[in-house]
């Protein structure tokens, strides 16, 4: 009798693409899914701690499963993801402590590192597929715990990442989207390393080329002939606050993907200060790539941006959006926005709201600001909006967008 196996995911969409890793690697070893927790022979929860909502969930679903446990002695539970990341990055060794004081059901805390990309990812949806280009995040903003739960940022070889797209072409898939945290700064390590070249000088072949050589079978798209070099691209560097921030390869690999002829390419997340131009030209370019650009703003206060070591101005974000807009008049923008951050007050939460009615977001993601082990302003800012203020400030921009999106839309 084949082992059963279910898996819970909290969270992004990073963590859904690491979960169907999860799923291929189970699948390697002969295992197959379970319908739901009682019939399962390992339970596997993805974890998320960007709020501490996200974290209170995981704790309540393990105390949830311990009656199972107590049924079944031979049920295994497994965690993984961001909470644990945090915990194996924490030297003193005191989070992972408290995850084996608070969860005693677990029988391992998995580094999401362990699961490789060596088996292609499980996918349910037969028609969309994620993609991640990059893991982890360098910019260390104040209020998120990404750069100490993923680690510093890490770039996928660009080559690899074209064939799984080529892949999945060839079974079919209509949309992808580009995964990272931030997928602006895509290649800024490989370019560091001088990793960027390709092995054998191998090709890439764009099966939309025309002037392309024949393959042997039409219908499938090949990786064995590279249509250019890695080496010979010239990194794109984003110039802002007077000096070249970052070198990054990712306008080159949006282009890439878009000329495989899906019917649509989307990527999340940009950063604001990391959007170049370049990344603009290549947007316009091609109908394929998506017109609905995620755009985390945060804050549209100067003074609460620079407190979350946010690299830009309510000014400057406005300035890329309607640099973006000339270039795209169909353009749609969606957003993040932090409410009740540390020391945030009513003059500068409507500076946000002004900022949402100046831009008019397709969408906003909403969140009431929560400490974050390790975070810079966990350590040295004080929590000091009252909770009724933040869901106060959080129904305002939620009537403001999402409701009245929502009302149009109907």
């Amino acid at each position: 009798m084949k082992l059963r196996y279910f898996i819970k995911t909290f969270g992004c969409q990073q963590n859904k693409a690491d979960s169907e890793r999860i799923v291929a690697s189970f699948e390697a070893r002969g295992m197959i899914s379970a319908k739901g927790y009682n019939d399962a022979n390992y339970i596997v929860i993805n974890t998320c701690m960007v709020r501490q909502s996200a974290e209170d969930r995981v704790y309540g679903l393990v105390r949830n499963l311990s009656k199972l446990k107590n049924e079944n002695s031979k049920l295994k539970i497994i965690v993984t993801g961001c909470m644990v990341g945090l915990a194996l990055r924490d030297k003193t060794g005191k989070l992972l402590k408290i995850l084996k004081e608070r969860m005693p059901e677990v029988d391992e805390f998995m580094p999401i590192e362990e699961v490789g990309f060596d088996f292609a990812p499980l996918r349910t949806d037969k028609t969309h597929a994620w993609i991640p280009i990059s893991n982890g995040c360098n910019n260390f903003c104040s209020y998120c715990v990404v750069p100490f739960t993923r680690g510093r940022e890490i770039s996928r070889p660009f080559e690899d990442i074209i064939k799984e797209a080529i892949g999945l072409k060839n079974k079919g898939y209509k949309e992808i989207t580009l995964l990272g945290q931030n997928v602006n700064s895509y290649g800024a390590d490989l370019i560091k390393n001088s990793k960027f070249e390709y092995r054998n000088s191998k090709q890439i072949q764009n099966p939309n080329d025309q002037n392309s050589k024949r393959f042997k079978n039409s219908n499938l798209f090949q990786a064995s002939d590279l249509e250019f070099q890695i080496s010979k691209l010239k990194p794109i560097y984003v110039k802002h606050l007077g000096r070249y921030r970052i070198p990054t390869l990712f306008p080159y690999l949006l282009e890439e993907i878009a000329k495989l002829g899906f019917e649509k390419v989307d990527f999340i997340s940009s950063n604001p200060w990391d959007f170049s131009d370049e990344l603009i030209e290549v947007i316009a370019k091609y109908k394929n790539i998506t017109r609905t650009i995620h755009l985390p703003v945060q804050s549209g206060d100067d003074n609460v941006l620079k407190r979350m070591n946010r690299w830009y101005t309510a000014k400057e974000y406005l300035k890329l959006i309607e640099k973006i807009r000339k270039k795209i008049p169909e353009v749609k923008f969606t957003t993040d926005i932090i409410v009740g951050f540390c020391g945030e007050t009513d003059k500068e939460f409507q500076n946000t709201v002004n900022l949402c009615k100046k831009v008019g977001f397709e969408k906003t993601y909403i969140a009431m600001y929560s400490p974050r082990p390790m975070a810079a302003a966990t350590k040295v800012m004080k929590d000091d909006v009252p909770y009724e203020v933040k869901k106060k400030r959080w129904k305002i921009l939620e009537d403001l967008i999402n409701k009245k999106n929502k009302l149009l839309n109907y």
